[in-house]
């Protein structure tokens, strides 16, 4: 890939800061692609000028391997009026497509989303990968290889990785065998940890990767499993902790029929759940879970567009937010590849079960776009482990640079201008996009988006071969 070196500065007219907007800000990078300075009210003297800059945006939750099925799974099983379609139904079209996966389609679908995500704002991803094995369920002779796959795209493609290997080895709540297509997916503890060691080895070569890992779900793992790979790995040294959680209600009532708990209320009777740990959905929550997870510190991961596709339900943000918890969001089966859309109908999801308006701000943000940015900001850069989301000395110089001359934005200024950015169209508004200091979208475009699109196109086709 062909990127502009590290800049030494960059000055924009307007910049979201920790403590808000300021204007005139220079900012000031070292070698490495950390901000080493950021100074306001200053006049432009040298290097990028540009009119808006926000700090890019982290995907806490991915599956990237989905990326190539996105949309086969909207024709219904039963004649229209009579489906019974749901989420279980879609895992089973999801688990015949990824049999056929190798390696390099592992990468070519990897780098092809990734570059989508840049182009978006996103500056970074957790991939929640649990493609392990080769087609027979077999180890590679590197256990980490589907994982690299992911990681090495990323860095072909100049993007920001949080690798979240995962730990899958049970069907079923009370340790159930495993489903003859899960077999790509199984690993016991000490195999998984090595997996996570050679990820650990990778990603000390590259600033812009760290590397957690996930537990699938409850009924995947148990508690001595995970207990395991905890202390072997080491708390302190693993980026985050991931898991799926209460996403349907079948996953509730069988937790419940397993265990006479709530799979959010197990949870923390077994674990330290922290702000280290990221529970994706967790949809299906009671009133005590809700203010307990807030409560913890801990991150959920919300992806509105596929828990909308796969029939989730709404998870309860208003209270959840009421409670200061901690919230991310991601693209998960990638139907949806823009932060705006996620941000959108997170938002207006509430106000359709509410039919109220404006419902997640703050006393801090009485604009709802902004309030929504500064949390994904935040919990974002806690659930991939990265000092990420912020402009300030000591971060990663991420960035994104809307287009304000733009109809849609023209005239807007600071949160007025995110309040239209997201609630006012669908037309991609990312001019320019910046990880670790390096230009990786200029203009809208990548240098190596043809190659990449043509890398993908072709293992489109070798799949539906």
């Amino acid at each position: 890939m062909q990127v502009r070196p590290v800049m030494n500065t960059l000055w924009s007219a307007s910049a979201l800061l920790p403590g808000g907007w300021a204007e005139s800000v220079e900012i000031t990078l070292d070698e490495a692609g950390n901000i080493a300075g950021v100074r306001t009210a200053k006049p432009y003297t040298q290097g990028e000028r540009l009119d808006l800059l926000i700090p890019g945006i982290p995907n806490v939750h991915s599956h990237a391997h989905q990326r190539a099925m996105a949309g086969l799974g909207e024709r219904a099983g039963q004649l229209a009026g009579k489906s019974a379609d749901s989420f279980w139904t879609w895992r089973k079209v999801m688990y015949h497509y990824l049999e056929r996966i190798q390696p390099h389609h592992l990468f070519n679908i990897s780098a092809q989303l990734y570059l989508e995500m840049l182009k978006a704002g996103y500056t970074s991803v957790g991939e929640f990968q649990y493609l392990h094995h080769d087609l027979d369920g077999r180890p590679y002779a590197n256990r980490a290889e589907m994982s690299l796959q992911c990681m090495h795209a990323a860095a072909s493609v100049g993007f920001g990785f949080t690798a979240l290997p995962v730990l899958y080895r049970y069907a079923g709540f009370g340790e159930a065998e495993p489903l003859p297509g899960q077999k790509r997916f199984l690993n016991e503890a000490d195999d998984f940890v090595r997996i996570v060691e050679a990820l650990q080895t990778a990603a000390n070569k590259d600033a812009n990767t760290s590397v957690g890992i996930a537990p699938h779900s409850l009924r995947a793992i148990s508690q001595s499993l995970l207990s395991e790979v905890i202390n072997s790995c080491g708390p302190g040294n693993l980026a985050a902790i991931h898991i799926h959680i209460a996403e349907q209600i079948k996953e509730v009532d069988d937790c419940l029929a397993w265990s006479q708990q709530r799979p959010v209320e197990w949870l923390f009777n077994q674990f330290e759940v922290n702000q280290n740990w990221c529970l994706v959905h967790a949809t299906h929550m009671n009133e005590a879970e809700t203010v307990t997870l807030a409560k913890s510190g801990a991150v959920v991961g919300l992806c509105p567009t596929t828990e909308a596709n796969l029939g989730d339900g709404l998870f309860n943000a208003v209270d959840y937010f009421k409670a200061s918890g901690r919230w991310a969001i991601g693209s998960d089966s990638h139907i949806s590849i823009d932060p705006v859309e996620e941000l959108r109908w997170l938002e207006y999801g509430q106000r359709l079960n509410t039919r109220n308006r404006n419902l997640l701000v703050s006393a801090q943000n009485l604009n709802t776009g902004r309030n929504l940015l500064d949390g994904a900001l935040h919990g974002g850069a806690l659930a991939c482990g990265r000092k990420i989301g912020r402009i300030e000395t000591g971060y990663r110089a991420d960035f994104v640079s809307l287009d304000t001359q733009h109809p849609r934005l023209y005239g807007r200024i600071q949160d007025d201008l995110i309040d239209s950015w997201i609630f006012s169209g669908n037309t991609n508004l990312v001019e320019s996009v910046f990880v670790g200091g390096k230009k990786i979208i200029d203009q809208g475009h990548h240098t190596d988006e043809e190659t990449i699109a043509q890398k993908f196109r072709q293992t489109l086709d070798e799949l539906a071969d």
